[in-house]
């Protein structure tokens, strides 16, 4: 019997259209072989968007991103828009857009494919066997706390504010999902904060320590950010799933993501409660090679392999997509982001073809 989703694609800005096509040629070709029917609907978001109609997230992308059964985001920003009112550029329509769903929970794996160890800037003995997890909370922290902005003193000087604040609920609700996603992995999580000077990190430690107690299965233990940091490049291999606030997660899960060689293999999942989650690369829109066809698509695939067994709950799909990724990578194919010697050179539409054949 045929499964039918809808799914709105956000190709956004950059090299965002070029990995985007791929994928959707990757669903399509997955869907006709496991009977499952895609209904696609493209919006836009980011830097197209503030083209297009002045604001970095309209409101119909917002409403079509709601009446979906998952949503697949490719890549926003860009040189042309760094300019603009932090209020008018596509980063914020990012931000926006987590918080009209709900997206409390970011989920940004850093795995080691056997091939492509070597790409590692890192030794091989440290990085080979490298597994991680890093749920990083996504809609509060220093990037949503109020007050915030640039104001003028009584002496006349400009001072910038942000406020990082978090509420016992929005902790606990980040550290259920992190809990329940060490139980399915290692049963190791490591809850990462500032404890020793921040006031807020000391309300994370406690709430996520008083969690412990439900989850007797997982091992918690604690980092300070700047130790986690020297650790992640000192020991990987200690780290099964790691949870932390906004800011340090936004730092930490890219540092995670170098150790694999490439930020342009990674892909992630945003959740919530309920609704469609968003499924993107952790790369960024890259528009120094935009319209080249010098990207790799093959975060974007994997996200869409993510989209499958976490928002649509097809396993089997999810894992025909990533055989098929390692298929290519055994064969040799590379983009010049993953090259190395003796692999074959290919460009971002050749890679998608020679998925497609590994895929047939």
């Amino acid at each position: 019997m045929t499964q039918s989703f809808r799914i709105t694609l956000l190709p956004g800005d950059g090299i965002g259209p070029e990995i985007m096509a791929v994928t959707l040629d990757v669903l399509k070709q997955v869907g006709s072989k496991l009977d499952l029917e895609f209904t696609f609907q493209e919006a836009l978001i980011g830097g197209a968007a503030i083209d297009a109609t002045g604001g970095p997230l309209p409101e119909e992308t917002l409403t079509a991103c709601r009446e979906s059964d998952a949503i697949l985001l490719a890549a926003i920003g860009g040189y042309k828009w760094d300019t603009l009112p932090r209020e008018l550029r596509p980063e914020t329509g990012l931000l926006g857009m987590r918080a009209g769903l709900g997206l409390f929970a970011n989920l940004r794996p850093a795995t080691i494919l056997p091939q492509l160890i070597d790409a590692s800037s890192l030794k091989r003995e440290v990085v080979e066997g490298v597994d991680i997890m890093v749920v990083r909370e996504l809609t509060g922290g220093i990037y949503f706390g109020k007050p915030k902005g640039v104001f003028t003193t009584e002496t006349g000087e400009q001072r910038g504010v942000n406020t990082m604040a978090y509420t016992d609920s929005e902790i606990d609700r980040i550290g259920r999902v992190a809990f329940e996603t060490a139980q399915k992995r290692g049963g190791k999580l490591c809850s990462v904060d500032k404890a020793n000077v921040l006031e807020v990190s000391q309300l994370w430690r406690d709430r996520i320590t008083a969690m412990s107690a439900d989850y007797s299965d997982v091992e918690l233990s604690h980092l300070y950010v700047d130790n986690a940091a020297m650790q992640l490049v000192r020991w990987p291999k200690q780290f099964d799933t790691i949870v932390t606030g906004n800011l340090f997660g936004d730092i930490l899960s890219d540092a995670a993501a170098m150790l694999t060689g490439s930020i342009g293999m990674l892909p992630s999942a945003s959740l919530g409660a309920d609704g469609p989650g968003v499924f993107e690369p952790v790369h960024g829109s890259a528009p120094d090679i935009a319209g080249q066809d010098k990207a790799n698509p093959l975060a974007q695939v994997l996200s869409a392999a993510m989209m499958l067994r976490y928002g649509l709950n097809q396993p089997q799909a999810a894992d025909l997509i990533e055989t098929s990724v390692l298929s290519v990578l055994d064969q040799g194919y590379r983009t010049g982001d993953i090259m190395a010697e003796g692999a074959t050179l290919v460009g971002c539409q050749a890679m998608g073809e020679v998925l497609l054949k590994a895929l047939a």
